[in-house]
């Protein structure tokens, strides 16, 4: 190939990237772009080839057509490889690959037209010299490219030799690595060029191995995507020109060298994974840009704008999990929502892009985008989400509950009677709750015995539990006292009576406290001190957050730092959050319920928290205990006062059975460490042997709040130690 010549080339993209990679080519000197699915046609000299290979942030090879052929068949395909001269491009003494795609009528397996392709090439040097070159799969001398479409081939030399997504910088990534021309894309969508010339800052708050954070530093600072690549294909081409390829790599090294030494941006990137932050560690350490990249360790939650220093431009860029990474679709979308509220109150001003594989999750940030991508990640369809934070606002956002209204008609005498008792118990705890922010209190609890119902609240609802009326009861009686607290509460709290969730409790035995009441799969979000945990106000006898072991949830939450954490029978696991984000090293969390997991896992992601270094097991508690190996230093144990669950061989019972379970517990609880046990069984009394082997504290009353003070029997609770503690 003439040096000054112009000749045709081809860069392959991925979908959706084409219009992207013909500007680019075209500043990089190429002439006549042409774009087509997944790739661009241009024209060029040698030395426009060498930089595309060099500079292209967007492609995934550059190739050199040597020809087009038609081929009617696998013979005509042999056939029309042995008219090309192929001592012109490699030698006998060097290997090659061939890189073979597309299929026909008569070629229907590309493995088969790989094998023909290689048979004409190894037999026209065998008939041209006496010897054969060989093939070699992986990291050949020269890569021949072969695309087939209907019954023509393009021959083309692969001058990058593999894809130019591989940068080099990257040995090691997460579950769901973002490739690396993917993720230029991304960032070039995002606008980021402008924005870092302007003096914007980069945050990726879930960056993985650092892809995005890696490829925003090196566009800032100048540095050519293909500079610490290993080899390029065309290094071992007969054609190729060594003096102007040094002179181009000489100038690139010569700008990035420059770009690091000029004042950058701040990158900085965050994620809940310690094994994938030193990942991206080891990434930014190899390309030697950790003055300019810094990454630690943080989950969602705890996410905030850095205050060191002023940043009022700036981008917030993510690629959320999908699904195809983590979880499932249902408990992402509370990590999308929660995002949503990160992304609008610590970086207001900023501009926000999110990556995601799922519409419907980006939408569940609740933000308003004002541009969406459609671009392909892999063969997975996907979209970039812009979003502008300086004029946006979350969606579906609920009215305060001082808001509300309700159109309240006169009430009977006993209906006022109750909604008096509420407002008065309302002003008692009101105190306590504005102290200690609490969202989720019990407001009532069958204070006066003829109006047997429970009345929590949970944030900005009410979730209203009647108790079974004894059987001696007149049952007309008990309904008309149902009718006014159904008339009364919306008047006495002035809330809307669709805030209002009414059930009817019984003594639950067995596969019943399982049963659903409704299926409506609608979840509410309250606080609790640092946790966000979701609620179900609706759909079962229980919400999914027992509101009288708060106080020890609180307390798990501080002694929670540095430690391993256990929770047995764990239910929908708001314990967990709670020593996870009080700073454990790890937890555990074992159920046998699938549907309380799942919940869990929703818990998780609504609070920013991954899955890794909070591990959910779907067993048994007693068979797992049996089998455990891992000590713990912090575990609570709450397990129902009976269960006969079908998955399990015989039935249970807290009386009976707590000794074996206590026992078995302490087996794996470390030296030091702490196990808090609790049971809501009124007649419940601990086996008068406990004392005596180890050492343990009645704590009941410490863990007891003033809105469930008037009922000190609602559960009972035991801090229990190992005797030579």
């Amino acid at each position: 190939m003439n040096n000054t010549t112009e000749h045709g080339w081809f860069a392959s993209c991925p979908k959706g990237l084409e219009a992207l990679l013909a500007h680019e080519l075209s500043t990089l000197g190429a002439e006549s772009t042409r774009e087509t699915v997944a790739g661009v046609y241009f024209d060029g000299a040698l030395a426009t080839g060498y930089r595309a290979c060099l500079w292209s942030r967007l492609a995934n090879r550059i190739l050199m057509p040597l020809g087009r052929y038609e081929v009617a068949d696998a013979d005509a395909l042999y056939a029309q490889l042995q008219t090309i001269a192929w001592d012109n491009y490699f030698g006998v003494e060097q290997s090659f690959a061939i890189d073979f795609s597309g299929q026909s009528q008569e070629i229907r397996n590309t493995q088969f037209g790989a094998q023909r392709s290689k048979d004409a090439i190894v037999d026209w040097f065998r008939s041209a010299t006496g010897q054969r070159p060989s093939v070699q799969k992986r990291d050949p001398d020269i890569r021949i490219n072969i695309r087939l479409a209907k019954s023509r081939i393009v021959v083309a030399l692969d001058f990058s030799g593999g894809s130019l997504h591989r940068r080099g910088y990257r040995l090691q990534s997460g579950e769901a690595p973002l490739k690396e021309n993917l993720a230029a894309a991304i960032l070039l969508r995002a606008d980021w060029p402008a924005m870092a010339a302007r003096g914007g800052a980069l945050i990726d708050p879930m960056c993985g191995s650092a892809t995005l954070l890696l490829e925003a530093a090196m566009m800032s600072a100048d540095i050519a995507p293909g500079l610490a690549r290993e080899r390029f294909g065309f290094e071992a081409w007969k054609g190729h020109n060594k003096a102007q390829w040094a002179a181009i790599f000489q100038d690139a090294a010569g700008r990035a060298q420059r770009g690091r030494a000029a004042q950058l941006p701040e990158i900085r990137g965050y994620d809940a994974d310690p094994v994938v932050i030193r990942r991206a560690q080891e990434n930014i350490a190899r390309i030697g840009l950790e003055k300019v990249v810094r990454v630690s360790c943080k989950p969602l939650a705890e996410l905030q704008k850095p205050s060191h220093m002023p940043l009022p431009l700036g981008l917030i860029i993510c690629n959320p999990p999908y699904g195809e990474r983590m979880g499932e679709k249902e408990s992402l979308r509370y990590l999308y929502r929660q995002l949503g509220e990160v992304m609008l109150r610590e970086f207001s001003g900023w501009q926000g892009a999110v990556f995601t594989a799922d519409v419907e999750l980006g939408k569940a940030t609740g933000l308003r985008s004002y541009k969406r991508y459609a671009l392909y990640n892999g063969a997975l369809p996907s979209s970039l989400l812009l979003f502008d934070l300086a004029n946006n606002q979350i969606r579906g956002s609920k009215p305060g509950a001082e808001d509300s209204t309700v159109a309240g008609g006169e009430l009977s005498d006993g209906a006022k009677m109750f909604a008096n008792r509420i407002r008065k118990n309302k002003k008692r705890l009101s105190r306590w709750v504005k102290r200690e922010n609490i969202q989720c209190y019990r407001l009532y609890d069958a204070d006066m015995p003829e109006y047997a119902v429970a009345v929590d609240v949970y944030g900005e609802n009410l979730h209203v539990a009647e108790y079974q009326a004894p059987k001696e009861v007149d049952e007309e009686a008990a309904s008309r006292r149902m009718a006014e607290v159904v008339a009364a509460l919306p008047e006495a709290l002035a809330i809307a009576p669709e805030a209002i969730s009414y059930k009817r409790r019984q003594r639950q035995r067995g596969l019943r406290q399982y049963e659903k009441e409704d299926s409506r799969g609608e979840l509410n979000s309250v606080r609790e001190g640092q946790a966000r945990l979701l609620v179900n106000l609706h759909d079962y006898l229980d919400t999914g957050l027992f509101l009288d072991h708060r106080p020890l949830r609180l307390r798990i939450a501080k002694e929670a730092s540095g430690q391993d954490f256990l929770n047995l029978f764990c239910y929908t696991g708001a314990a967990t959050i709670h020593a996870a984000l009080g700073g454990a090293r790890s937890t555990t969390s074992v159920d046998m319920s699938n549907t309380y997991l799942g919940w869990l896992r929703k818990n998780l992601a609504h609070n920013g928290l991954g899955e890794t270094g909070n591990l959910m097991v779907k067993a048994n508690c007693i068979e797992w205990l049996a089998q455990a190996e891992q000590k713990y230093d912090l575990i609570m144990l709450d397990p129902p006062s009976f269960s006969n669950s079908k998955s399990m061989d015989d039935s249970f019972d807290i009386q009976r059975d707590h000794l074996s379970l206590i026992e078995a517990t302490m087996a794996i609880l470390r030296p030091g460490g702490t196990l808090y046990f609790s049971t809501n069984r009124r007649s419940f009394k601990l086996d008068d042997s406990l004392p005596q082997l180890l050492r343990c504290e009645d704590i009941s009353r410490e863990t007891l709040d003033p809105d469930f003070q008037r009922n000190a029997k609602i559960h009972k609770c035991w801090r229990i130690q190992h005797a030579t503690d």
